[in-house]
């Protein structure tokens, strides 16, 4: 895709449009697609009514949005009607994904079918052919879609939920998106993120068109340390790897004069 790659920001939920809750997911999702170097069009709120999602999300089809990123509406109570509504866009059957299902019984130790509930079919059902990403921060997983030219990312409501899949699955997909001006790094480093979190804002200080983000959710999951991605944007692809490569290495020396270590990510 080219540096016009538009973005838009769908948030799902009746609580949202009464003011019961904030929207505190569109607020963050907004902050990394920025940090990523993304053109973010518009934010949108939409209600658990099956026909507002469809033609809200329908019409940022029709604009011809790159990237549309959707968070809420995939629980497993009547109201949480997302799943289906995609499906109807995309002209599509929902079907139980047998991976998802799976893992929901490993995760309970369930070994008789018999024993899984609606919540959990509902919360393993997509729309056919969906590429789907396991939710190890919770349990209704990242769903994947294209119609047309857009390419739909559909996530979870609960914050820590949704932040854990868009770190570890939608930015990677916006950084490629803008790859002539973008690079990043994961490394990994044994500090706290109360430890870490003024490095990340020493390093950002100090390289402006950089982003730090360190991954909470995703530490215990990886057993590796706490996890942290570094993307520098610059006007090429050269410039960019050489902002990241001079981030990666002041970063390193932060690290290091509080007595910690920092190691590349090996995946």
């Amino acid at each position: 895709m080219a540096d016009s790659t538009v973005i838009e920001v769908y948030s799902i939920g009746t609580e949202l449009v009464m003011g019961r809750i904030q929207d505190t997911n569109a607020h963050w999702i907004a902050a990394q697609i920025a940090q990523l170097g993304g053109a973010l069009r518009r934010m949108t709120i939409v209600p658990d009514e099956i026909d507002d999602v469809i033609a809200a999300v329908g019409g940022g089809i029709d604009r011809g949005t790159d990237i549309i990123v959707m968070t809420g509406g995939l629980g497993p109570t009547p109201d949480d009607m997302t799943v289906e509504a995609v499906s109807r866009i995309l002209g599509a059957q929902t079907i139980v994904h047998e991976p998802t299902l799976e893992d929901f019984m490993s995760r309970r130790n369930i070994t008789d079918p018999a024993e899984v509930t609606d919540a959990m079919i509902k919360m393993a059902t997509v729309p056919e052919g969906a590429d789907v990403f396991q939710n190890h921060a919770g349990w209704a997983p990242c769903i994947r879609v294209t119609k047309d030219d857009s390419t739909l990312f559909i996530l979870p409501g609960p914050p820590k939920e949704m932040e854990a899949l868009f770190s570890g699955y939608v930015a990677e997909f916006i950084s490629a998106s803008y790859q002539t001006k973008n690079a990043a790094l994961r490394v990994i480093v044994n500090m706290s993120e109360s430890e870490v979190s003024p490095l990340l804002e020493a390093a950002m200080e100090k390289y402006p068109t950089t982003y730090l983000k360190a991954y909470v959710a995703m530490r215990h999951s990886m057993n590796q340390g706490l996890p942290v991605d570094i993307v520098a944007t610059g006007d090429d692809a050269a410039d960019a790897h050489h902002i990241l490569n001079a981030t990666v290495e002041h970063f390193s020396r932060l690290v290091t004069a509080k007595g910690k270590q920092m190691e590349l990510y090996d995946e």
